[in-house]
């Protein structure tokens, strides 16, 4: 199959805008708790009812402090209530909302924001607002900053009487499908980046049929934590897909208190990138590892797996069955505990999951639902449902949505959710559409029932010295499940062999070491060279290979002893690796992998 299509679930109404699905919220139940703000120990809600009000007024004070229609406001914060609240206000005042990463650099800052025309600027606080200040000079446009931390968006909601209900209905229907809702800036690794515009029908149309495919998560009742930033698109459609839907949503940007939040709050479902399920497990092994109860953790996983696939085989043995009640009183018990004991779904997105993990949490309880998009595709394109769902895949088409595979192996998408255009970009534009469906770069295949299942990225596919394509993403994202491997990149192209630059996990390589009898405090330039250490990459890597042909196998590894970071300019706002930015920097040591004539099995350390 080569082509899938999911139709509408939902009537198209042109002539709405995003602020409708709030108020269709409030007037099916003004009462639901939309969001809960967290006290100390305590979450104090929100109900949709008070939400609105306060949208409202916060939009009625950008309205009395010269916001006009169309204005375009740069928001600058970690994940926080405020983030939904401003994205409402600044639609009810009719106005564009530019996502600029906390963590950006002054420089992104300033190209985001005068690329875009913003006229104003909303940041968290100082540490924001510095970088701000650093190419103000750059920006005579942004005429007004307000910071979150000092209350200058209660100061403006104060200011909700200078304007009538009239005017702000006036400007909260100014918009309509067809209008710019967003322009968010992509991170990309090479080149600044392109403004994606997205409309109010990407948001509208997208929400209203992706709540009709994932009814079972996003209904009142329902509840979830986000910690991943809402700058993306991925996690700012799904608070905005909560609202619509009645969801309770808290908020924990900080992830060494993550943990602690999640027993407190307690989701129905949890939003997140692969790496953070990978964390979860493997911290769970070490720590099993460090009581002496590795074995009976590793019969678990093992028991697990079996007993997940064994239900899509359509009958679980008695004996597995057993097995599965016995370990789930001693060990899954206790990790459903820690996501807060409530957990039944979670939406996985942005990189691929794994079945191995897919089927050991599915055994925990938790269903991970893998899915597949962009930032051109208002996030989803594709996801798994909790009732058509196929591990390993990133599901079907959601209603709307047209995904289909070109004849060089390119996923191709359109429907309800596909970005306009590039902002003043008509060249880029043009080239990311082919006969009216966006070519999205990223290769894969449809199975016979509808499923999409991703291969790689087409520009990351490497061609061998012999030919060979390889796609690192099949190598990486297995190397990467090992507890003390941080990053992976893959490299080759053009080489008689497939080599891996890999960096170690930081958080998790003490344990790792302590529970290997090794100095848990050794520096990283030392463990990067010790042969236990050595030997676990290279055990690593055994397993990745089993996965590929011997010609696409890693022959050789070097690990560096540095980490990968945003603030190093190697990974992205949602931390995927800047391939291009990795191969500059780490040439030297690429060069050295090569030097020899002869592709090695065993394993090597550079420095850097």
């Amino acid at each position: 199959m080569n082509q899938t299509s999911t139709p509408a679930a939902s009537p198209a109404t042109p002539e709405a805008n995003a602020t409708d699905l709030l108020l269709e919220r409030v007037a099916q139940t003004p009462d639901t708790p939309l969001f809960a703000i967290q006290r100390g120990d305590e979450w104090v809600d929100v109900s949709a009812k008070e939400f609105l009000e306060q949208v409202r007024a916060l939009a009625k004070g950008f309205i009395a402090s010269g916001i006009q229609a169309g204005d375009v406001v740069g928001l600058m914060a970690k994940t926080r209530y405020e983030w939904t609240l401003v994205d409402f206000a600044l639609w009810f005042a009719g106005a564009v909302m530019v996502p600029v990463y906390e963590t950006s650099s002054p420089y992104q800052v300033q190209w985001n924001l005068s690329d875009a025309g913003a006229v104003a600027l909303i940041v968290e606080g100082p540490e924001q607002f510095a970088k701000f200040d650093e190419v103000h000079p750059e920006l005579p446009a942004v005429a007004q900053v307000w910071q979150i931390d000092r209350g200058d968006l209660g100061k403006l909601a104060a200011r909700a009487g200078e304007v009538t209900d009239e005017l702000l209905e006036e400007r909260r229907t100014k918009a309509v499908e067809s209008d710019v809702a967003t322009i968010i800036y992509t991170s990309g690794s090479t080149g600044r980046p392109k403004g994606c515009v997205l409309t109010h029908e990407n948001f509208v149309e997208l929400t209203r049929n992706a709540q009709v495919a994932m009814k079972e998560l996003m209904q009142p009742g329902s509840s979830t934590l986000l910690f991943i930033p809402t700058a993306h698109i991925f996690a700012r459609f799904i608070a905005v897909l909560s609202v619509y839907g009645g969801v309770r949503v808290g908020h924990q940007p900080d992830t060494t208190k993550l943990l602690p939040s999640l027993g407190s709050f307690k989701p129905t479902f949890l939003l997140a990138v692969p790496r953070v399920f990978e964390k979860v497990y493997n911290s769970s092994e070490q720590k099993a590892a460090a009581g002496g109860k590795g074995k009976i953790f590793a019969k678990a996983t093992e028991t697990a797996i079996a007993h997940s696939m064994a239900l899509d085989a359509g009958r679980v043995p008695l004996g597995l069955a057993l097995k599965f009640k016995l370990f789930d009183k001693l060990v899954y018990g206790k990790l459903r505990a820690a996501l807060g004991g409530r957990v039944v779904y979670a939406v996985s997105g942005s990189a691929p999951l794994g079945p191995r993990l897919g089927h050991f949490y599915r055994s925990l309880g938790i269903m991970i639902l893998e899915g597949y998009g962009l930032t051109e595709t208002t996030a989803p394109a594709t996801v798994n449902r909790a009732t058509k769902y196929k591990i390993g895949t990133v599901g079907p088409a959601l209603p709307g949505v047209d995904v289909r595979i070109a004849e060089d192996g390119e996923i191709e998408v359109r429907g309800v959710n596909v970005f306009r255009e590039y902002w003043k970009n008509p060249e880029a534009t043009a080239e990311a559409f082919h006969d009216g469906w966006f070519r999205t770069g990223d290769i894969g295949s449809i199975d016979s029932d509808g499923y999409l299942t991703i291969t790689g990225r087409k520009k990351e596919i490497i061609v061998t010295a012999g030919g060979k394509n390889v796609s690192p993403a099949a190598l990486e994202d297995p190397l990467r499940a090992n507890p003390i491997v941080g990053q992976v990149v893959v490299v080759g192209d053009k080489k008689p062999f497939i080599s891996a630059l890999v960096t170690l996990d930081t958080e998790m390589l003490p344990t790792w070491l302590g529970n290997n009898g090794l100095d848990a405090k050794m520096p990283l330039d030392t463990a990067v060279s010790h042969p236990a250490v050595l030997a676990e990459v290279q055990r690593a890597v055994d397993t990745a290979n089993t996965h590929v042909s011997r010609a696409e196998s890693i022959r050789k590894f070097a690990i560096l002893p540095v980490e990968f970071s945003e603030a190093s300019g190697h990974l992205t706002p949602k931390l995927s690796i800047k391939r291009n930015v990795i191969l500059e920097d780490f040439a030297p040591e690429i060069n050295t992998i090569y030097a020899g004539t002869h592709p090695a099995t065993e394993g090597i350390t550079l420095s850097h």
